[in-house]
């Protein structure tokens, strides 16, 4: 780590602020870093990093530019080429030939530079498998969290007669939990909302149905003649399961940024 007074801080709050899932304002702080206190490997490293997570083309370039520029810094950062290890290993060999091919040399040198170690192990044998698991694995841990949400929603409703819900924490810092009903108790109460909040109370139970009458209906259609094989009517059923949960999904996103906005202002006093 570098001793330029100052940089602790702005490592500190990008790290926070990354845990914290605000990618863009992980980029603003380590580029306010980097105009502060001049270039250094650690702030281009969390800027690559702010930019890597949104996996998009045009973030990847702007990621690869951060790495290049970090390790030409410090070409033994480990952060930095096991970042970038993992950019050119996710690259398209077809549309990015030497981003890809650049991944084996990287991950060689995080071998050397940690052999045996848990950086080295998940660089050296990324697997499709691997992401099968963890897709399927957010698919779940999607599903709990709409039931998970709702279930507090109904407390929180059931409550609102008293002081209702804080958005900061005791100590006037920022709090997750606290945003996040608080913004969830704003966007989904009132009668209009209370299809949603019953389907999501009861998730795994009309996710069920659903799936009984969609097998029934395309039997029925099949039987009938309205189809000769396969239909995708039936599977209408499954739409109110689907809204309802892309529909916690957004308004934990907005509380997410909710809570992400108010930590790099809280940040941004402190320091």
């Amino acid at each position: 780590m570098t001793d330029v007074p100052g940089i602790a801080v702005f490592e500190d709050r990008c790290e926070q602020l990354f845990l914290a899932g605000g990618h863009a304002a992980v980029r603003r702080a380590a580029q306010e870093g980097l105009d502060a206190v001049g270039p250094q490997a650690d702030l281009f490293c969390w800027l690559a990093l702010g930019h890597m997570v949104e996996d998009e083309d045009d973030h990847d370039d702007r990621a690869e530019e951060a790495f290049r520029r970090g390790l030409a810094l410090d070409g033994d950062h480990r952060g930095l080429l096991a970042g970038y290890a993992e950019l050119c290993r996710r690259a398209d060999a077809f549309e990015y030939p030497g981003r890809a091919a650049r991944a084996d040399g990287l991950v060689r040198r995080v071998e050397e530079l940690a052999v045996q170690s848990a950086d080295a192990e998940r660089w050296a044998r990324p697997g499709y498998w691997d992401d099968l698991q963890m897709e399927a694995a957010a698919r779940v841990v999607a599903g709990r969290d709409t039931l998970s949400q709702a279930w507090d929603l109904a407390e929180d409703l059931r409550r609102t007669g008293d002081d209702g819900v804080p958005v900061d924490g005791a100590d006037g810092s920022p709090d997750r939990a606290a945003v996040v009903r608080a913004t969830r108790l704003e966007a989904l109460s009132g009668p209009w909302n209370a299809p949603v909040r019953l389907v999501g109370r009861y998730r795994t139970v009309v996710w069920s149905v659903s799936i009984l009458l969609s097998l029934f209906t395309n039997t029925l259609l099949r039987q009938s003649g309205a189809v000769q094989s396969f239909s995708l009517w039936g599977y209408l059923w499954l739409l109110p399961v689907v809204i309802v949960d892309r529909r916690f999904a957004a308004v934990r996103k907005d509380a997410d940024a909710r809570y992400v906005a108010r930590l790099e202002a809280a940040l941004g006093e402190d320091s």
